[in-house]
């Protein structure tokens, strides 16, 4: 989609606007993807150089359509695993080979609707400020009320403004400073942008998480089986990045993997082999350890302004994730012990 905005409401010639080029990543999404690139054509503001838009493996006809709407589409080559951090790395690569000098990236699922106003707050931050790299705002969902695990994402996603240690993977950055970096690891299936950050803050760049509206992302998720497999795909991601990045300063992700060792595998394991000698008391401090976690979870939720309710749904999946997530752990480990690639694990239908 060349040259999208070339003008303002107010009818500022394009020449006088902050540039950017678009990145939108996506697989199978249908109409998710046609709201997604409609938004972007709705900015103003912002004169958008590109928008480029790499495709996974649709089937849907994501690649058409794309192209109709005058995206520059790459697909990937499926015979090579497939994950968002490769999307993402040959929609940057295809965004330098068309102009090198574009000076910002906007990085975008092809499940998120971007706001109107997003990129010109976003754009004037890192105009003023040389030593961010990284600028994301906040994120949220779009049908919260459509499912607890829709909500559970809605929540998930909340952060306070200010210098962060990571960002998700809808995110405005210099071109720069990825480059600088490498992009993003392709081996790297799920927490990509976690890993990516790591590299980021290493090359002394700072990423803010600024109090502006970002995106509206519809995370289609109504089932439990769903969701169990998305914190399955977390699990993986904490083991694997942990590997990369554990022995750093900030011990990337570790205390996350002990915390699942702990409560998912440890602890019920000890209750269940004392049960015969303690008369099933041992079950019964496991789950006073369990409900002395909720408790936890549920009173911070309050402070930060959460209904009780929202402080329920929340502190109930942040225990029962654990399980899930062990599973992905497990599976990472013995995978690389096998020797075998990693491929994308999958919650959403097309």
């Amino acid at each position: 989609m060349q040259e999208i905005s070339e003008s303002s409401p107010g009818g500022r010639d394009s020449a006088t606007l902050p540039v950017l080029s678009i990145v939108v990543i996506g697989r199978n999404e249908g109409q998710r993807l046609a709201r997604c690139l409609e938004s972007i054509r709705q900015v103003r503001d912002v004169y958008i150089k590109e928008i480029v838009y790499v495709d996974s493996g649709s089937t849907d006809g994501s690649p058409q359509y794309a192209s109709s709407m005058g995206c520059r589409v790459v697909e990937l080559d499926s015979s090579q695993p497939l994950s968002a951090a490769r999307a993402r790395n040959e929609g940057f690569a295809c965004v330098m080979e068309d102009d090198p000098d574009v000076p910002f990236v906007q990085f975008l699922d092809g499940d998120c609707d971007l706001d109107g106003g997003w990129l010109w707050q976003g754009l004037s931050v890192l105009t003023q400020r040389p030593d961010v790299g990284v600028v994301r705002g906040h994120l949220r969902e779009l049908y919260p009320q459509a499912s607890i695990y829709n909500q559970l994402c809605d929540l998930e996603w909340q952060q306070t403004p200010g210098e962060i240690r990571a960002s998700g993977g809808i995110f405005l950055a210099r071109s720069n400073v990825f480059r600088l970096v490498g992009g993003f690891r392709p081996e790297v299936i799920a927490a990509e942008d976690d890993e990516f950050c790591v590299r980021v803050r290493r090359a002394g760049a700072k990423i803010l998480q600024l109090d502006a509206e970002m995106a509206r992302h519809d995370v289609a998720m109504t089932r439990f089986s769903q969701w169990w497999r998305r914190s399955k795909r977390t699990g993986h991601a904490f083991a694997q990045v942990s590997l990369l990045h554990g022995q750093s300063e900030d011990r990337y992700f570790v205390a996350d993997c002990r915390r699942i060792w702990l409560w998912a595998f440890v602890l019920p394991l000890v209750a269940l082999l004392l049960a015969p000698f303690t008369y099933g008391v041992s079950v019964l401090v496991l789950f006073c350890a369990y409900g002395w976690q909720f408790a936890h979870v549920y009173m911070r939720g309050r402070r930060r302004g959460w209904s009780a309710r929202q402080a329920c749904i929340y502190s109930f999946f942040t225990i029962l994730f654990k399980f899930p997530a062990l599973t992905g752990l497990l599976e990472y480990h013995w995978r690389r012990w096998r020797g075998h690639g990693f491929t994308i694990i999958e919650y959403k239908r097309s």
